[in-house]
């Protein structure tokens, strides 16, 4: 803000106000733009009006002035905090109000989305798709604990935090019951927890490896072989229906073979699914018996 453009004095020479004629000399004048008046003319007719307080600055103030704008020096404060901005640091905002550096740097600031306050340089916060929040202001919209800046699940316009999210949210694990915060499997409309879908028998997990399942129990390939299936009559290894070779099944009486294992005795025709003989325990083509 600059000084002001005129000059106050003590006349000593012979001269008239230049708006109401009445002589000046022994008198205070004031010096406008090569006019001499009077100080009551002044007022009424020169004086700069305040932008602050919209009154006459008078020639026995002091005046300052900023971009055609005009205060009385005692009127030149800040609009927020009313500190003097006489020779300090000023921004003229809207409304041709004038702001110290402070509480302009403080308005200009992102408002806190909890709070609504100014969030300033130096205070810890959080941001999140170009929200943002005081640290403490951050908290779950289910147990009202801060979260700060700990791990958070957003939902909407919500957020939560990881106990509240899994409590609230999160699929519940077929075996154990509990929360599935993450990763998992689904089987047969189920989800597990990847370290809870394991062989019954060796405890390894399943995830992604061929199993099979028998009343509600889980087995691998190699402990299905050695625990679970059955012994084919023929070869005497296991019959592991759905794992490579021999997907069909020979059942009779009380003894089972691979489809491709059960063959004439005498022949080694394929039997499956043909008719056949049981002679002495052995199996036979309907025509080998006739020939023994």
């Amino acid at each position: 803000a600059g000084p002001s453009s005129y000059t106050v004095g003590t006349m000593s020479e012979r001269f008239d106000c230049h708006y109401c004629r009445d002589p000046l000399q022994g008198k205070k004048y004031v010096q406008k733009e090569g006019r001499h008046c009077c100080v009551k003319c002044f007022e009424k007719f020169c004086a700069n009006t305040c932008t602050e307080c919209k009154k006459p600055i008078g020639a026995d103030s002091k005046e300052l002035h900023f971009k055609n704008r005009y205060w009385h020096d005692n009127c030149f404060r800040c609009f927020k905090c009313y500190t003097s901005l006489v020779n300090e640091p000023f921004m003229l905002r809207e409304n041709n109000k004038v702001w110290c550096s402070n509480c302009t740097a403080t308005e200009d600031a992102p408002r806190c989305k909890g709070c609504f306050k100014h969030i300033i340089a130096g205070d810890q916060n959080v941001e999140y798709k170009k929200m943002v929040w005081h640290k403490d202001c951050f908290t779950c919209s289910q147990c009202k604990q801060v979260i700060g800046s700990g791990s958070f699940f957003p939902k909407g316009d919500d957020f939560y935090c990881v106990s509240c999210h899994e409590h609230k949210f999160a699929k519940t694990c077929a075996k154990c019951k509990n929360p599935i915060t993450s990763g998992g499997l689904t089987y047969q409309e189920q989800p597990w927890h990847s370290e809870c879908f394991i062989c019954s028998n060796c405890k390894k997990q399943l995830g992604g490896k061929r199993f099979t399942a028998v009343e509600d129990q889980f087995y691998c390939v190699e402990c299905y072989k050695e625990c679970v299936a059955k012994k084919c009559a023929g070869c005497k290894n296991p019959i592991t229906a759905g794992f490579g070779r021999g997907t069909s099944v020979v059942n009779y009486e009380d003894e089972s073979w691979h489809d491709y294992c059960f063959k004439c005795t005498k022949c080694a025709r394929g039997l499956a699914n043909k008719r056949f003989v049981c002679h002495n325990g052995k199996i036979y083509c309907a025509e080998c018996p006739k020939r023994l």
